[in-house]
């Protein structure tokens, strides 16, 4: 499947959800940054409860800014916000005070947010560079419903924040995920990995959909954006979170070991690793879903806590 441009125009089917991910580290490794965009928020309890409504379940009235700062000063804003908030086309997209726009050489993300559960100012600008832009799309389920295209594997970024103060810069990586039905419905859960290296980025996928089958994805991209398989390595079970979230990966030799958990939530966990990927040792962020914690009653009484949403 081929993909072409930053597609922040794509509809969004009742139900479903679409979302543009950037992560970062700095060049130190003393700092770092998540943005997520979404249309349908797929981890709001709002949403949740509108899809168990029906046909109040539109994903443009759910759509958010995830903001989360790792190092110090940590920070974390997701404000689930309602369809008049939303503005957008091909190459921008803003939700509430914050946006995001591709000018055909950089991504501009201004963020203007607050902070939850303690609420306090996140502002400033991020900007990603992309060494190359990858065109290659892929399914995850078996239905046809889920969708991932790895736009800019190989970035930069120039983190500039004004509350709080804060600047630096370093490799990044951005993607975008599109789908026509919750998460939960068709899978059990997935981990995912990118680690990048000189002359190229490795990214690792792997699956558990509720239909019984897996999927396993490795791949490298190149420096110019092309995107190829390889062989995927062994797994290896790197040790659970304090929330018990399970964080497969594939390593070769079984070479992996958590450095440091970023986010140790009850169904989701992101981390920085040490692996080893196409014969080399790498640094990679590495992430573990369990959508069958997050579909728990449990989850949807504590989320709101974290995920807040204005009146209006």
């Amino acid at each position: 499947m081929t993909r072409t441009g930053w597609e922040f125009d794509r509809p969004a089917p009742p139900r479903g959800y679409g979302w543009w991910y950037l992560d970062a580290l700095s060049a130190d490794g003393r700092h770092g940054i998540t943005i997520i965009a979404f249309i349908g928020t797929v981890f709001s309890p709002w949403y949740s409860l509108a899809r168990r409504g029906g046909a109040a379940a539109e994903p443009e009235n759910h759509c958010c800014l995830h903001v989360a700062l790792y190092g110090a000063p940590k920070r974390w804003a997701m404000t689930d916000r309602r369809r008049s908030a939303l503005k957008r086309g091909a190459d921008f997209l803003q939700i509430g005070p914050s946006a995001l726009h591709w000018d055909g050489n950089a991504l501009t993300v201004r963020i203007e947010e607050v902070t939850a559960p303690l609420p306090s100012r996140l502002r400033g600008t991020v900007v990603l560079r992309p060494e190359a832009v990858s065109g290659r799309a892929f399914q995850l389920d078996s239905a046809g419903r889920h969708h991932w295209h790895p736009i800019a594997a190989r970035s930069s970024v120039e983190v500039t924040l004004e509350n709080p103060a804060l600047r630096w810069s370093g490799p990044a990586y951005f993607d975008t995920n599109w789908g026509s039905a919750p998460l939960e419905q068709d899978f059990v859960g997935w981990d995912w990995c990118r680690a990048p290296m000189p002359d190229a980025t490795a990214i690792l996928y792997n699956a558990r959909r509720r239909d019984g089958t897996d999927q396993s994805l490795a791949l490298r991209v190149a420096r110019d954006g092309s995107v190829t398989d390889f062989e995927p390595p062994p797994p290896v079970a790197l040790p659970k979170t304090l929330w018990r979230i399970a964080r497969p990966t594939r390593a070769e030799g079984g070479a992996a070991r958590v450095v440091q958990t970023l986010v140790d939530a009850p169904f989701y966990s992101r981390s920085e690793i040490q692996t080893r990927l196409l014969g080399r040792d790498a640094t990679a962020i590495h992430e573990s879903l369990s959508l069958d914690r997050f579909a728990s009653p449990a989850m949807y009484a504590m989320l709101p806590f974290r995920v807040p949403r204005p009146l209006r």
